[in-house]
């Protein structure tokens, strides 16, 4: 008998750090109404064979006109500008004359180049608040991959100033910290995915934020998962245990659509229509 109890305790003190590791916000909690719209359009809802290329203005325009929120990224330029773009080098979408990663540019160097095979320039997220006005929802993904999350300040600066709903998401579990340090009554969200399935497993930070395991500095208010990769413990931990929204990215068909159903609750999409 005492052989089981010292196995029993031994499992059961693993089994709770792991808990409390994942465990999003549960106290204090935001008004989550903005996440009743279950469908975002991923970059807006573009084409990006046409006018209206990803992160586009147009795209941008498309989606609220068909009533649908909107997931965009965000990066900040050398002068400090918030820019809506999403990789962090520029020659997939602007060619290769683009050359670097956009954040060695000033907003004004940026204007040189176009979206894909369309007229359209980078924009900035300020003229994209200013143009939806609040009538959709926003999730604003803050593209950071470093510690200095100093960006934050800059882009927290226009939300605070916009009169709409919207919530932040980032990879970056320091950039949620940073929001629930010195703006908790953001709504906001941990994107993850399985980064060595993904390919993108560089080190054991990247094991972390598989797992979640950062949950217990980020506190976030709801999970944006790689819906290949549902079966992760921690986002079913989220979602069963915790009670917590899961967002699926990202949805590409209605068939996936259907069978994603039972397992998350909002849905970022791109090339089709729900």
């Amino acid at each position: 008998m005492k052989k089981w109890k010292r196995l029993a305790e031994a499992v059961a003190a693993p089994c709770v750090l792991y808990l409390l590791a994942v465990m999003p916000r549960m106290a204090n909690r935001p008004d989550m109404g903005l996440l009743d719209r279950k469908y975002f359009a991923h970059r807006g809802l573009h084409d990006d064979g046409d006018d209206a290329p990803e992160n586009s203005m147009p795209a941008f325009e498309r989606a609220v006109e068909a009533g649908y929120g909107i997931e965009l990224d965000v990066h900040v330029t050398r002068d400090g500008i918030p820019a809506v773009f999403h990789d962090a080098r520029l020659e997939r979408m602007c060619g290769e004359r683009a050359a670097g990663v956009l954040e060695d540019y000033t907003y004004e160097e940026l204007q040189q180049f176009t979206l894909g095979r369309s007229a359209e320039r980078i924009p900035k997220l300020e003229d994209v608040l200013r143009m939806v006005r609040g009538r959709v929802p926003l999730i604003v993904e803050i593209k950071s991959e470093t510690t200095d999350v100093s960006c934050c300040e800059a882009i927290d600066a226009l939300l605070r100033a916009y009169d709409g709903a919207y919530c932040i998401e980032s990879f970056n579990p320091i950039v949620l910290l940073w929001f629930r340090r010195n703006r908790s009554e953001v709504v906001r969200g941990q994107l993850a995915t399985n980064f060595r399935k993904d390919g993108e497993f560089h080190n054991v930070f990247s094991f972390f934020m598989t797992h979640l395991l950062f949950n217990f500095l980020a506190k976030p208010d709801f999970i944006a998962y790689n819906h290949e990769f549902q079966g992760e413990p921690g986002r079913k931990i989220c979602r069963k245990l915790y009670r917590k929204p899961a967002a699926a990215w990202t949805v590409r068909t209605n068939g996936e659509l259907e069978k994603l159903r039972s397992e998350f609750d909002i849905f970022i999409f791109e090339n089709f229509t729900p």
